[in-house]
């Protein structure tokens, strides 16, 4: 398939610390990076760590979109949970509000809004949960999501600007859906860029199984995403930079 026409961007999810618990070298991470995605406090991050990060992300020049996942701090919000149309549209008001007020106090606007672990993997799978989540979203904002699954059709339907993710460090099913472990596996260097340069370059991905999975991406914009808890995180998004930057160059963008 032919590769996508815009230019490659790379996002991570940050500030997912909690109280005096750690969770990611986000200082070391923010150079080489393109987008943020803020926890919000009901997977991860709490009020001080929420300003903190949004402080960091300012002074790296780094766009912050809001990161809301279901409130499950103890499973790190990647245990599925079954909700009312209602509270999803409730929790997604709540998280992405909070973060605003902080992005308010620095003189900073929402790029983004990016759903986090088992919520984002529901969305692609159930139309009405990925509506319900939508539904929390300011109009027009610019949503991050997998191409050619609900997330997709919710947006479009409300009105938002939809974004195609790729994934550097997540693996994919035969379906084309994302692997969403518990507890992020490690990844060798070289699967990392291939699994990159795949992606970017031919719009498509070997799975788990062995099968090749078109992952069409249309002309939406692409950004990749990373994960700030995967073991070798830094060599991961290094890795992915390199192979971002050589895409880029390649087609002038």
């Amino acid at each position: 398939m032919a590769p996508t026409q815009h230019k490659a961007l790379i996002n991570v999810d940050m500030g997912e610390a909690y109280g005096n618990y750690l969770c990611g070298p986000d200082q070391d991470l923010l150079p080489m990076i393109d987008h943020a995605n803020v926890a919000c406090g009901f997977h991860a991050g709490d009020p001080l760590i929420m300003k903190q990060t949004v402080a960091l992300c300012k002074a790296h020049n780094v766009k912050i979109g809001a990161h809301p996942g279901l409130p499950d701090i103890q499973g790190f919000g990647r245990r599925e949970m079954k909700l009312s149309p209602e509270e999803h549209t409730a929790n997604i008001i709540y998280q992405v509000g909070a973060l605003q007020g902080f992005l308010s106090v620095e003189g900073v606007e929402l790029h983004h809004v990016k759903p986090h672990g088992v919520l984002y993997g529901m969305m692609v799978r159930d139309l009405e949960v990925a509506r319900a989540v939508w539904a929390g979203v300011p109009k027009g904002m610019r949503v991050f999501g997998l191409a050619g699954t609900h997330m997709e059709t919710a947006a479009q339907e409300a009105g938002l600007e939809f974004w195609a993710e790729y994934y550097g460090d997540v693996k994919y099913r035969a379906d084309g859906t994302l692997i969403v472990d518990r507890k992020k596996q490690p990844w060798l260097i070289d699967d990392v860029k291939e699994h990159v340069r795949s992606q970017l370059e031919e719009s498509r991905v070997r799975a788990v199984t062995g099968e090749t999975v078109d992952l069409p991406v249309k002309d939406y914009p692409v950004t990749l995403c990373c994960h700030s808890d995967s073991p070798g995180c830094i060599e991961i998004v290094k890795a992915t930079r390199e192979i971002v930057d050589s895409f880029n160059k390649a087609r002038g963008l």
